[in-house]
């Protein structure tokens, strides 16, 4: 018997439930409303209680004369509190929507609040649209919201550089990883992951006041990025074969030769990805407030991109996008023939 329509719409036993359904249903709701600015002004993103939570623990246990072990242990019982409350939040979607029918929209809404592809075009696309309306200033106001760079010592290159970098890396962070972990442990999973982020973003850094509080929560960052971050490279160069103005030879051959470059074990893949495609070359030195970061350039390409560069990237992230949401159906339809 040929499988229909209805076959793709109602779970079957043995494929996760309603997985491939909430997922779909769950990416298109993102790419209609994105961030929900009209809900989210008026009350809290699920994110901001997360980061809540994790100020809340650090203020009272990240103090000054504490030994390094101490800072590790306490960073270690934040890192695992602050995961455990998300899990628990997702675990209750998770119960609700065991029960079927309308209740599977509560697990559809919080996908589609934890994935962020329309957000993450929209704040890449204020840049570029800066940079053609408002010139060099309002290009380095615009990318100042997406990276923690010092933007008063960005030329345009460097602005545009900044932006696609962003791309790059979020494009693992906030769109591939988020869906891996809900399809590896439903609501649980995108919780915790996006718990474990917003560790990382909060207190992962290398500095004076979180090196060894935070050491734990970047080393599972890292962790918990790792194939995400390897699925995206890969999405990406897929992209890139697909586009019309990229080159997906030249993004896979980047991909293997400068991924490593980069000091994150998992935003080169990414980075180097883009770079290929669009025949650019990426990170190289960057300054962060006082602090100069030498790190080697990602790719051989051009180093003078503009508004247009990132124009490319945003139709290259469209396209991944569109790749990474499509390996649902294709679980689906190889489940059916099964």
């Amino acid at each position: 018997m040929e499988p229909d329509l209805a076959d793709f719409l109602i779970p079957a036993s043995g494929f996760s439930g309603p997985l491939f359904t909430i997922l779909v249903l769950a990416l298109v709701l993102d790419a209609i409303f994105g961030d929900f600015p009209w809900l989210f002004s008026r009350i809290s993103h699920p994110v901001v209680w997360i980061g809540n939570l994790i100020s809340w623990f650090e203020k009272r246990l990240n103090r000054k004369g504490l030994g390094n072990a101490d800072l590790i242990l306490r960073g270690v019982v934040t890192s695992l509190a602050v995961i455990f409350v998300a899990g628990m939040a997702g675990g209750v979607i998770q119960i609700l929507s065991d029960f079927g029918g309308v209740f599977w929209l509560f697990e559809i809404f919080l996908v589609a609040v934890l994935v962020a592809q329309k957000g993450l075009y929209q704040h890449v696309k204020a840049v570029s649209t800066a940079l053609k309306t408002d010139g060099l200033a309002g290009g380095r106001k615009a990318v100042s919201m997406i990276v923690g760079r010092d933007p008063d010592k960005l030329d345009e290159a460097g602005v545009s550089r900044a932006a696609i970098e962003s791309c790059a890396e979020n494009f693992s962070d906030g769109v591939v990883a988020p869906l891996f972990w809900y399809a590896v442990a439903g609501p649980v999973g995108i919780c915790a992951y996006k718990a474990i982020n917003t560790l990382d973003s909060m207190i992962g850094h290398r500095n004076e006041r979180y090196l060894y509080f935070g050491r734990f929560a970047a080393r599972l960052d890292d962790v918990a990025n790792f194939v995400p971050a390897r699925i995206a490279g890969g999405v990406i160069c897929l992209a890139a074969v697909l586009g019309a103005k990229t080159s997906g030879k030249a993004a896979w051959q980047t991909l293997w030769r400068d991924a490593r470059k980069h000091k994150s074990p998992n935003a080169g893949w990414q980075e180097a990805a883009f770079a290929g495609a669009l025949d650019l070359a990426l990170a190289g030195p960057r300054q962060y407030g006082d602090e100069i970061v030498d790190d080697p350039y990602i790719g051989s390409g051009r180093r003078d991109a503009g508004a247009a560069d990132i124009d490319r990237a945003l139709s290259l992230y469209i396209g991944a996008c569109l790749i990474n949401a499509a390996w649902p159906v294709l679980i689906k339809a190889l489940w059916i023939g099964l």
